[in-house]
């Protein structure tokens, strides 16, 4: 008997490892959009701290998001266990937000001038070179920004992910959100200290004295890391900004049952003149769930540009 409830016990656990292995890649694969963001979000704040202090800044961060997800992962665990009904609500404000953020980003590069934002480089450049700058008082600044940025981020991946285990068993749901914010948290944060550091190995490797073929390879590598890592910066902005309209259009679509609908007419519709192909049924429904995305942040920007406007106003 004690063979068998040992062998019962080992099946259960089998089980359940298999369930949080599951739900936790289709969570991660969910909350990539998101994840993104954070990166250039993340890698954009450490802009313009000195070298020495980049990784000192990013690990003062890191901490701060663990921080973030020690409360929000009880919180969520919370609300799945007495208030169920509120997981697709939260899901579709969240969708809603990165909507908003990813067309926030869109209009604020497509309407502002070429001299202003020269003009915001400028005067961070002479903020940094002022004498009167406190260093220390400026890095904690941006620290302070940066875990607020990121406590937002984390909520969305939270909220997300809950929106996925919010049916599983306490246990499985407590292992999956655990391990999405732990793994997300270790890779944002360890691709981010990357991020800042490929101009510095750049610069190292070309400095190198090492002759021969090795020698020159380094420096050319080197090189091209200098070149890469600026460009690196900006195709994480454009990448986390399409994955937010992605992933934030697809919780709207499969959140709200009209959405839902329309975007399988609408796939239908496509299959008809193009066929039902794999192709088609992977791209139509992305591109769906990015112009949803689109036309729900624009929506959300007009109205609170409208309230904000209206509460101007009123003062």
């Amino acid at each position: 008997m004690a063979g068998a409830s040992l062998l019962a016990l080992l099946d259960d656990i089998a089980v359940l490892l298999d369930d949080v292995s599951v739900m936790t890649k289709v969570a991660a694969q969910k909350t990539a959009g998101v994840l993104g963001d954070d990166l250039a979000v993340n890698a954009e704040k450490v802009t313009g701290v000195a070298a020495d202090r980049e990784l000192p800044v990013v690990y003062a961060v890191f901490k701060g998001s663990l921080l973030n997800k020690a409360m929000l992962v009880p919180a969520a665990i919370v609300i799945a266990a007495f208030a169920g009904w509120l997981i697709t609500p939260l899901l579709i404000a969240g969708g809603l937000f990165l909507c908003y953020e990813g067309f926030e980003k869109l209009w604020h590069h497509f309407t502002q001038s070429a001299d202003e934002r020269h003009a915001e480089q400028e005067s961070l450049r002479r903020q940094l070179e002022d004498p009167a700058t406190d260093p220390l008082k400026l890095e904690k600044k941006r620290i302070k920004g940066a875990i607020r940025t990121d406590f937002i981020l984390s909520a969305e991946i939270i909220v997300i992910t809950l929106g996925i285990v919010g049916d599983a068993s306490l246990l499985v749901r407590a292992s999956v959100l655990s391990t999405i914010a732990l793994v997300m948290t270790l890779g944002v944060y360890g691709l981010v200290a990357a991020i800042v550091k490929i101009d510095d190995l750049g610069l190292y490797w070309i400095q190198t004295e090492r002759e021969g073929l090795i020698g020159s390879a380094l420096r050319a590598i080197g090189r091209g890391l200098l070149a890469l890592a600026p460009r690196l910066m900006r195709v994480l902005t454009v990448v986390g900004t399409a994955a937010m309209f992605l992933v934030g259009g697809g919780i709207l679509v499969h959140g709200i049952a009209q959405l839902h609908h329309l975007a399988d007419l609408f796939l239908q519709l496509i299959q008809q003149g193009l066929g039902d192909n794999a192709v088609v049924n992977v791209v139509v429904p992305q591109v769906f769930s990015a112009t949803v995305g689109v036309l729900a942040g624009a929506a959300v920007l007009l109205v609170l540009s409208g309230v904000f406007r209206a509460y101007k106003s009123s003062e």
